[in-house]
């Protein structure tokens, strides 16, 4: 069993604008567990966009605004690889040589992504409650190679009986979003996405399941637009959302 009785929640900007019901899931997963959450209401950002845009000193700004939330010496749970990612592997540079260095750092050490936490340290065991049905798992760039937990939404999402996973031809390819870099590349962002949602209709799945709302919106955002030309594909749903609907 898990030693781990509090942990801070980190919600991340996409959850808090744009994905609540995902946000909720994941803390509600994690109190079924036995698990205290605590939600500091003063967290923003990690500061990853402005730092992605070459914006340090505003990113500095933006990410020790957060460590007065996390002052505590407990786990904090992100339900994103990319914001994850950017604490855990892009803070020390960020805080390099500032006077909090020592205390950024030590958040970045005890930073976990969600599917990572539950896998890893609670060692979750789910039973499937829904009717069958068949998805593909969309991996973001920053939980395969930032996070190094590419496996563990696959860990989750392959304990349900009733889930038929079907593979993608393009499993480990980005899907374009990349923050920023689809704005100032929106022509190759938009390429990239059309692979990746072509491949991903292929597979025939109803719906595609992810750990990162900026692919999400992404690849949801791409099937929204290509439904009216070629008909109905899966919907976009974040792992926290689709793991609590089967299971609660």
């Amino acid at each position: 069993m898990s030693t781990a009785k509090q942990i801070y929640y980190f919600a991340t900007c996409l959850v808090d604008l744009l994905y609540p019901k995902a946000g909720l899931a994941g803390m509600q997963l994690l109190r079924r567990e036995g698990v205290e959450v605590i939600f500091p209401h003063d967290q923003t950002c990690c500061g990853q966009p402005a730092f992605n845009s070459g914006y340090r000193d505003e990113a500095l700004a933006v990410a020790r605004a957060q460590l007065a939330c996390f002052k505590r010496e407990i786990p904090v749970v992100v339900p994103s690889g990319s914001c994850g990612g950017m604490i855990r592997q892009h803070w020390a540079e960020l805080f390099a040589g500032q006077p909090d260095e020592a205390q950024a750092l030590a958040v970045a050490g005890r930073t976990y992504e969600l599917t990572e936490f539950l896998v890893d340290v609670l060692h979750i065991r789910l039973t499937d409650l829904g009717e069958p049905l068949k998805v593909a798992i969309h991996t973001s760039c920053s939980a395969r190679r930032e996070m190094g937990v590419a496996d563990r939404i696959e860990a989750l999402v392959g304990q349900l009986d009733k889930v038929e996973v079907l593979t993608q031809e393009r499993k480990a390819e980005c899907c374009g979003f990349g923050g920023t870099f689809a704005i100032k590349q929106a022509d190759v962002s938009g390429a990239m996405v059309k692979d990746k949602t072509d491949a991903l209709r292929a597979t025939g799945a109803q719906r595609v399941i992810s750990q990162d709302c900026g692919c999400l919106m992404n690849i949801g955002g791409a099937f929204e637009k290509q439904h009216a030309r070629q008909g109905d594909g899966p919907t976009a749903q974040h792992v926290a959302e689709f793991l609590w609907e089967r299971t609660a």
